[in-house]
């Protein structure tokens, strides 16, 4: 239920982005979601953390608690944070770098 309430809350989210990473994130956000549907608890925990995190920090971003709130798109990863990442998340990381590139050109 938790899973799902936060999953339509980054989906309302991204209705406050520009067209193309509207676009680009929901259809990022489906693909974890469906690919973590049967993780064990554990992972459930990280990544119901982790994308909450990502919803309070774009809630922040965008402004929601009035437009001089808002702040500049996203955030840099420390090379600490990357150093978390399996392998297979990297190459995700590096698959979204390259589909925002394409979508700015």
């Amino acid at each position: 239920m938790r899973v799902r309430i936060l999953y339509k809350t980054i989906l309302k989210l991204h209705c406050g982005l520009p067209q193309e990473l509207k676009i680009l994130g929901t259809n990022y956000v489906r693909e974890e979601f469906k690919r973590h549907k049967k993780c064990n608890i554990q992972e459930t925990k990280v990544f119901m953390k982790e994308w909450t995190n990502y919803a309070i920090t774009l809630a922040e971003q965008l402004g929601l608690r009035g437009p001089q709130t808002g702040s500049p798109l996203g955030v840099n990863l420390s090379k600490n944070d990357l150093e978390k990442f399996k392998d297979d998340q990297i190459c995700q990381l590096y698959e979204l770098l390259e589909a925002a590139k394409s979508d700015k050109n």
